[in-house]
């Protein structure tokens, strides 16, 4: 080799080991970036004056919270601050909860403590004996530091910080992510690589990437982490397990996390070696009670159990002529001594009952509603189906007044193209929690539901089935931190618009350009939408490919149960297509308030875009817009492809603002979901072209396969399976 070429593969080598660590640590870093502050004198003038932090109490939250601090200010800003700094100087930002505080500092906060619940906290600028600080406080330690980030995020926004006086709190208590993680650790649904917890090191081995989560989450307020998948292994519940349950909890706990578990129902017979699991066995009320008793021992602050019962071939309490009644409060009995919580899963279906799989779930619940024990809520999915791209609310958010019901969103894109497609999920999330229920007249919304401002009860929650993996950047699509993002700040505050989202999380990820945020903010806002239209625009839904979820398979009808067909769902035929919920159909609408069902029943003021989930309409059937059903759904699926287009345009004129590296990552992924927005397209319209007849309309491009072709598509080895 020459020297010259010798030298330049020594630089190349430097390179990649000094550089191409940094920028691919930018994916790692989420939105806790920190940037240098270049661009925002104000700011930076400001707390160049700041001389230093002062922590009242030593605590293991508050030495989070102060280094947290510490070290943010000192990568945006560049000043030097004394992390130790004390009252007595001059403009200092001061930690402390209420009970630390001085009474000149309690008077400046005068009535602000009335304003917050016990995880809320208070930002204020003040002024004692002439010295001006700002405070940052709560009611307890994990108030300050959910003040922190708050303050932080300012900077990172670019908000004025001069003369603060915020107050805020969370509108629910439990704000919960739902690993379906297994121990083995693959992820049910999962795109981001395994699971973050490694079982075969714990205890001994705590992951920094354990700390890190736990950072992560409490930047957005989240303070639960179910560890365990739904479809439940009882080995979790052994001492084996449990022992690095704790190790877990451990790290978790001054982040202000809980850790909960799923309980197997049949876990009494499968490690407890009893004859049954019968909720009314004393035998396994007792079983139940003990392991409680172990948990909590280990675990003083265990959170409680996440149960899915009776579904989809899981073990419940109608194994055994029991119901959710009777499974949920056993387990509640165990561990109300503990304050620990059960959080009871709606979703159910029965292949005895396939009349309307949307139905079921109202029909098994409601009528225990206010038969339950009051540490149990009622975790109900967003829609009645399975987290589709668009479903109408569920109709059980408005028909049980007496029992707390929670929320639960799915983070992970098990039908929104994985983590391949770019979906800005808050806008969905939005959407649901908008929606009117009408339980108690106009403006009972979904989130005043879930929040508890409708219903005053002890329980309130939204859980987010996790999106999360041990990829580089935890989520497998840059995008796709940003649905891990807005769930939390929706789960703290469900009225939150989607629009301050997504500006939030861009200025905090990448950049504060103007140039860079108003285009791509455009574009994630509308990405949701995009998706619908290219998978199943104007009400229709389920029609995705078997089992991995992955791609189009309307065609699909061999499955054993009738619900796991995607001809189940959309019924296309000569006459038409969608799935009749009218009362000429299976009356699904009169599981609804009055005035939602005679929005939904009536054809002329159903919204378009539920039209197919609630009608079957001749192809002809004229759309408001003057098109037939069948050119609206052609170019419906034609706008969908169109606009990942457009997205790849924005994108593409976006590369001068940011690294070089999450640029490519994404410009990446927008053409595989371009491509696979085409192949939504051309698969979809050619099948229902069979029924309709019809050729596609003006402005639709041709198919470049056949039928067949798309229909030989095989994907054994998908993802998330």
């Amino acid at each position: 080799m020459k020297p010259i070429k010798k030298t330049f593969f020594k630089l190349s080598i430097l390179f990649f080991v000094f550089c191409c660590p940094a920028l691919a640590q930018k994916d790692y870093k989420l939105w806790l970036q920190y940037e240098k502050k270049t661009n925002s004198k104000t700011i930076s003038d400001y707390l160049s004056n700041i001389k230093g932090i002062v922590v009242l109490e030593d605590t293991e939250t508050l030495k989070i919270a102060k280094n947290e601090l510490h070290t943010a200010l000192n990568d945006m800003l560049g000043n030097k601050m004394q992390a130790g700094a004390k009252l007595e100087g001059n403009n200092t930002i001061i930690l402390g909860s209420k009970l630390a505080l001085s009474p000149e500092i309690q008077k400046e906060i005068g009535s602000g403590f009335d304003l917050i619940n016990d995880e809320g906290f208070i930002i204020k600028s003040i002024s004692v004996s002439n010295k001006n600080h700002i405070v940052i406080t709560g009611k307890k330690d994990i108030g300050v530091l959910y003040g922190v980030y708050h303050f932080l995020r300012l900077i990172q926004t670019n908000k004025p910080i001069q003369n603060l006086n915020i107050a805020d709190s969370p509108k629910t208590n439990i704000r919960i992510l739902n690993h379906w993680d297994n121990l083995d650790r693959t992820i049910e649904r999962g795109y981001a690589g395994f699971s973050l917890w490694n079982w075969q090191k714990l205890p001994g081995f705590i992951d920094q990437r354990y700390v890190d989560y736990a950072r992560a989450n409490a930047s957005i307020g989240i303070n639960g982490t179910v560890l365990t998948n739904v479809n439940a292994n009882a080995l979790i519940l052994t001492p084996q397990y449990l022992e690095k349950v704790e190790a877990l909890a451990n790290v978790f706990r001054p982040y202000g996390i809980k850790v909960y578990l799923t309980a197997r129902f049949s876990a009494p017979i499968e490690i407890g070696g009893l004859k049954t699991a019968d909720p009314k066995d004393p035998g396994v009320v007792n079983w139940w009670k003990d392991k409680a008793k172990e948990i909590y021992k280990r675990i003083p602050d265990f959170g409680g159990f996440l149960v899915k019962a009776n579904s989809e071939g899981q073990p419940g309490p109608q194994n055994y002529g029991r119901d959710h009644v009777d499974g949920a409060n056993m387990l509640a009995d165990a561990v109300a001594p503990f304050g620990g919580v059960i959080m009871w899963r709606a979703f159910v279906y029965s292949e005895h009952d396939a009349n309307d799989r949307a139905k079921q779930a109202y029909a098994e619940f409601v009528p225990y509603d206010g038969k339950f024990k009051e540490n149990v809520i009622v975790q109900v999915k967003n829609g009645a189906i399975d987290f589709q791209p668009r479903e109408p609310f569920h109709p059980m958010f408005g028909a049980m007044p007496k029992t707390p019901l929670m929320m639960e969103f799915q983070i992970t894109q098990e039908y929104l193209g994985f983590s391949t497609h770019l979906v800005f999920l808050p806008k969905l999330f939005q959407e649901v929690l908008e929606a009117d229920t009408y339980q108690k007249g106009k403006g009972t919304t979904v989130a005043k539901v879930v929040d508890g401002s409708y219903i005053k009860t002890k329980l309130t929650g939204i859980a987010g089935v996790s999106n999360i993996g041990n990829d580089l950047n935890w989520t497998g699509h840059p995008f796709a931190q940003a649905n891990w993002y807005g769930f939390g700040r929706l789960s703290w505050n469900p009225n939150l618009d989607s629009e301050t989202i997504a500006d939030e999380w861009l200025r905090c990820t990448f950049s504060n350009d103007e140039n860079f945020i108003s285009p791509i903010k455009k574009m994630m806002i509308e990405s949701r939408e995009a998706v619908v239209n290219y998978m199943t625009p104007l009400g229709l839904h389920h029609i995705m490919d078997t089992g991995h979820h992955y791609g189009p398979g309307p065609w699909v009808s061999n499955l054993s149960r009738p619900e796991w067909n995607p001809v189940y769902y959309h019924k296309a035929d000569k006459n038409g297509i969608g799935f009749d919920r009218s009362k000429t159909g299976t009356n699904a609408t009169s599981q609804y308030a009055p005035e939602v069902e005679k929005l939904f029943d009536n054809v002329k003021t159903c919204p378009e875009k539920d039209l197919l989930w609630f009608h079957h309409l001749d192809w002809d059937y004229k759309l408001k817009n003057g098109q037939t059903l069948w050119d609206g759904l052609a170019l419906k699926y034609q706008e969908g492809v169109d606009q990942v287009k457009n997205m790849q345009n924005i994108w593409n004129k976006a590369e001068k603002y940011i690294d070089n590296e999450r640029f490519k990552e994404v410009q990446m992924l927008l053409q595989i979901q371009y491509k696979e927005a085409k192949w939504w397209r051309d698969a979809c319209l050619l099948y229902f072209q069979q029924y309709s007849g019809k050729e596609l309309p003006v402005g639709v491009e041709k198919p470049a396969q056949s039928l067949d072709y798309f229909k030989s598509l095989k994907f054994p080895f998908a993802p998330g399976n």
